[in-house]
């Protein structure tokens, strides 16, 4: 099983790659979609969004992080992808299912799921434009309001050069509804396609890793959101952990929040650990409390006090086998 990290735009940025790689056995990560429009984008970009460029293409723990672009026209996304690859991107990945509205009024993203031919010519640019040895990758959803196109469109990519293509198993309207997931829904396209098929959605723990891999007839898996909610997920799917406690997911946001004030990203800070304790919340109930003090709070060095507080008393209940509530 391979076990790949979703490009989760404005979540996923370079520090939290590096955070969860640390911990974690991913075998590679996706960076958050670089913008292409009708022009060649400076170096400037992409290091940006992907400072791993600096670093061979991977994070400091050793996973390859591989650039992801999100664009409509052919040509322009083939000529930023030959500029992303010349950096030092270990491949190219094409984003063809953000489903965000901002996004989709500009014709990027889940918008192409309408137009498989569209999306079948900018995989073939870019396959064209990129050094045969580095993979040329795709993400898509089922389609855009109904699943009736999924196998044109995982046809389009393929054809056009993709050598592996992830599916998200919902379509854009679904949007990330829980109850909409079809993993069932990959299988008849993993099984048609040469190119490995890797699903996506709704991976929150083993059992979901394993249902997803026999309904979908799929080996690999990426997971996004859930990989927010439980810090370590990756080695909980593979089997080689158990969930983090709550104690520990406490002390990695602790030590997260020490890198963030320190980088020049920190005037975000507040906002950002919010939006990541609201997928924690999603699986570990116990932190209500710990948001509920947190969320009216906007000063940094409040936040952080507040962090190594609940670190140190969930970690003190845990030891004296008390809930930690």
């Amino acid at each position: 099983m391979r076990v790949i990290l979703a490009p989760m735009e404005g979540v996923m940025d370079p520090l939290m790659r590096q955070v969860f790689t640390e911990i974690n056995n991913y075998d590679l990560c996706v960076t958050e979609f670089v913008r292409v429009v009708e022009q060649r984008l400076p170096e400037k970009v992409f290091r940006r969004l992907c400072p791993e460029l600096d670093q061979g293409g991977k994070t400091l723990a050793g996973t390859p992080v591989r650039v992801q672009l999100l664009g409509q026209h052919p040509q322009w996304m083939a000529e930023n992808a030959a500029i992303a690859a010349e950096l030092g991107s270990p491949g190219i990945d094409l984003n063809f299912g953000c489903p965000a509205k901002s996004v989709n009024r500009s014709n990027g993203g889940a918008v192409m799921l309408k137009t498989p031919e569209q999306i079948h010519q900018v995989v073939s640019q870019v396959r064209a434009a990129v050094p045969a040895h580095l993979p040329v990758t795709a993400k898509v959803r089922l389609g855009w309001d109904s699943g009736d196109r999924a196998m044109e469109i995982a046809d389009a990519a393929a054809s056009g050069g993709a050598a592996e293509l992830v599916i998200h198993a919902r379509t854009k309207e679904d949007g990330y509804r829980a109850e909409r997931i079809d993993w069932p829904a990959i299988a008849p396209i993993a099984k048609a396609l040469t190119i490995p098929v890797i699903a996506n959605g709704e991976i929150w723990n083993r059992a979901d890793a394993l249902a997803c891999q026999q309904q979908s007839g799929c080996e690999d898996i990426m997971l996004g959101r859930g990989a927010l909610a439980v810090p370590n997920l990756a080695n909980v799917v593979r089997g080689t952990e158990s969930a983090y406690s709550w104690s520990q997911v406490a002390a990695l946001m602790a030590d997260y929040a020490e890198r963030e004030i320190g980088g020049e990203k920190s005037i975000y800070f507040p906002n950002r650990v919010k939006q990541w304790l609201r997928y924690i919340l999603m699986q570990y109930p116990q932190a209500e409390p710990f948001f509920v003090e947190l969320r009216v709070l906007r000063c940094v060095d409040a936040i952080v006090e507040l962090l190594k507080r609940e670190q140190e008393r969930a970690f003190e209940l845990e030891q004296r086998g008390e809930p930690v509530f």
